[in-house]
């Protein structure tokens, strides 16, 4: 299953220019609230530099893509209807955002920080919003979703621990359907210091501390910090980065990505997703007013923040916030190759401390049967199958089934 992504903030923000830009789709862009009136998916991709280049061979993706040496991997990405005050009661859109919200494996918050929106999301003159107010509202609708959740669940928590139920197993699981882990419900309790409480105890502030660090470990957040070219939005986003000092918050302007993306897409110019440059090539087929949308996008966006802040984002998340390692796993060690005889043909995403043992249960669950060890194609070792896998191995597991087929 592919990692997935929800897309989250008000109306009005640019999450539907920045679905489109990712994925290249034509989901209606417009300025009156809630045009994503349900959740919108498609597939985008967490981009790396492939390990082919390394071995001096000619690649063959079967799940991915490889292009000019970088290798996009498919994850899903859901714009979400815009939320508004009260959503996680159930007004608006909101029972039906926040429950596919919740489902995602990471979030990212886009928010207009030229503070062009108002505090409903309606449209107002550039910096008469405030985007650390918008950011501040959205995070707490998702912390009052969980503290629904919880409290809404209180007898049936009760009767679980009381039914010899231990605690941490009957709070997982009324999270359990949004992703939560044992982990992070442990983490929570501890860190919220209520380990010790039992939860007939917990009075509404505990029970909202816990939601709310629950929140928090369960589904990492970006803050993207959309329509970067507007005036005052630099001032806007330095002053983000101040009260979310915690948060990690990248510059953006989608509907730049969205320009390049479809005249790369038309073969007008040559780029790839997240790249400082772009180089054109058919400039007699530019009009006037698209070559001085490129001339700004070079000098103001890409000349300012090096990159239009899209693919990063979605890098960010993948990489940093998910702690994923790109995996390549191979059968035929001295091809580099599946049994096919197809070179470097999958990419795997492991998460962080990830080890071989893991890495032959992705693979197929029988080869952890007789696991033996694993093979490190670049540096030529063998390794344990409780070796924590690091990013862009490439690796060849040896198990009893395998040298036995």
């Amino acid at each position: 299953m592919p990692i997935k992504i929800g897309l989250i903030g008000k109306t009005n923000t640019g999450k539907t220019t920045f679905f489109n830009a990712a994925t290249l789709s034509h989901s209606e862009i417009s300025t009156y609230p809630f045009t994503t009136k349900k959740p919108e998916r498609a597939m985008a991709n967490a981009i790396t530099p492939c390990v082919h280049t390394e071995f001096n061979v000619q690649d063959q993706p079967q799940n991915s893509k490889c292009s000019d040496g970088w290798r996009f991997i498919p994850i899903e990405l859901i714009d979400l209807p815009g939320l508004i005050k009260d959503a996680w009661a159930g007004k608006g859109l909101g029972n039906q955002f926040l429950s596919v919200a919740t489902q995602s494996d990471a979030l990212l918050h886009v928010v207009d920080v030229s503070g062009s929106v108002d505090s409903s999301g309606k449209i107002a003159d550039v910096g008469s919003g405030d985007p650390i107010s918008d950011v501040a509202d959205i995070e707490e609708e998702l912390i009052m979703w969980y503290l629904k959740l919880l409290e809404g669940n209180r007898d049936k928590i009760s009767k679980l621990i009381n039914s010899d139920t231990e605690q941490l197993v009957a709070l997982t699981d009324v999270f359990r359907g949004i992703g939560v882990k044992e982990s992070h419900v442990k983490e929570a309790l501890k860190v919220t210091k209520l380990e010790d409480k039992h939860f007939d105890n917990f009075d509404i502030h505990d029970s909202k501390k816990f939601a709310s660090y629950l929140r928090h470990i369960s589904k990492p957040t970006l803050i993207v910090a959309n329509k970067i070219d507007l005036p005052g939005a630099d001032k806007n986003f330095d002053r983000l980065r101040e009260r979310y000092f915690d948060t990690i918050i990248v510059p953006a302007s989608a509907d730049s990505e969205l320009s390049l993306r479809r005249a790369e897409h038309a073969g007008l110019i040559k780029y790839v997703p997240g790249s400082e440059q772009f180089e054109i090539l058919q400039k007699d087929k530019l009009n006037k007013k698209q070559i001085d949308a490129l001339d700004f996008i070079t000098k103001d966006i890409l000349g300012e923040y090096m990159r239009t802040g899209v693919q990063f984002a979605i890098n960010v998340t993948v990489f940093k916030l998910l702690k994923m390692n790109s995996i390549y796993p191979i059968a035929v060690p001295e091809k580099l190759s599946d049994k096919k005889g197809r070179v470097l043909p999958d990419l795997l995403l492991m998460k962080d401390g990830s080890t071989i043992e893991d890495l032959a249960k992705e693979i197929h669950t029988d080869l952890t049967k007789g696991l033996l060890y694993a093979k490190d194609l670049r540096y030529g070792v063998r390794l344990p199958p409780s070796y924590q896998l690091r990013d862009r191995d490439v690796i060849s597991v040896v198990s009893a089934v395998t040298k036995k087929s």
